[in-house]
């Protein structure tokens, strides 16, 4: 069932410029990166009401139990992998020779089983390499994995090079809490749901910071009631069809670096 999902999912993602969203249609997905460190905040993100989709870091101590645990409660897990200016025995840097990023992707992924995709962790530098992400999108498609640019950097290539091999992907949006305040967590998340209803999706990403569980567990019960429909980011990459949004490039396409 999961492969028949995923290959429809292709299917629908591979029209590099399909159709926006259904015109008064809000669909917004929530990402909760850096996961894997703490029990007690894994099991807190693990109870946030609906889809949210679980970034486990593979140089974790908890990794591979959250993991397992994660997918019993069928929530989605993604690898979230580290990249330069990340360091630690899985991150990849410029200048790594493939075979040897390879061999870190391998066991990244061997570290965080049941991962459906990965994001990258940091990678302001790494994105922005032509050549490795060439290279992993290429890989993911092998792996029938999808790809989620957390666009670290504006000088990012990722998104660019999955769309370029139709590798079902999207592109972060709005990063919660960069400012960690339940005041600017919240507006965060209202600027998400006003770009929503804008563009038609929104894709925020987050982390397991007291303030920013906080404001979610309070917060995300009331999506419903504001037009917002919360949807899996597997629905989100079928919905957005491999298209830019228009803060991350023009007519469907990422802009070239």
């Amino acid at each position: 069932m999961r492969y028949l999902l995923f290959a429809l999912i292709c299917l629908l993602s591979g029209a590099a410029l399909a159709a926006p969203a259904q015109p008064g249609k809000a669909y917004l997905s929530l990402i909760i990166d850096d996961l894997g460190q703490s029990p007690a905040r894994d099991a807190r993100t693990l109870a946030l009401p609906g889809p949210v989709t679980l970034a486990i870091m593979p140089d974790t101590p908890h990794a591979t139990e959250f993991a397992r645990q994660a997918h019993r409660a069928d929530k989605t897990v993604i690898l979230h992998m580290p990249m330069d200016p990340a360091t630690g025995p899985y991150a990849w840097h410029p200048g790594t020779p493939l075979p040897e990023l390879a061999r870190r992707l391998d066991t990244a992924l061997a570290k965080v089983p049941y991962a459906a995709g990965i994001n990258n962790h940091m990678g302001s530098r790494m994105t922005s390499q032509a050549e490795p992400m060439a290279w992993l999108m290429g890989e993911l498609q092998r792996r029938q994995l999808f790809f989620v640019d957390s666009r670290t950097s504006a000088a990012t290539v990722a998104a660019a090079k999955a769309q370029a091999v139709d590798l079902a992907h999207v592109s972060r949006d709005v990063f919660l809490d960069d400012i960690r305040t339940p005041e600017a967590i919240a507006g965060q998340l209202q600027q998400g749901i006003a770009l929503a209803r804008k563009q038609g999706s929104a894709v925020l990403i987050g982390h397991p910071y007291p303030q920013t569980l906080d404001v979610l567990e309070r917060e995300l019960p009331k999506l419903k009631a504001q037009g917002i429909e919360w949807i899996e980011i597997r629905q989100m990459i079928a919905q957005r069809g491999n298209r830019a949004m228009q803060g991350h490039g023009k007519a469907g396409l990422y802009s070239p670096r």
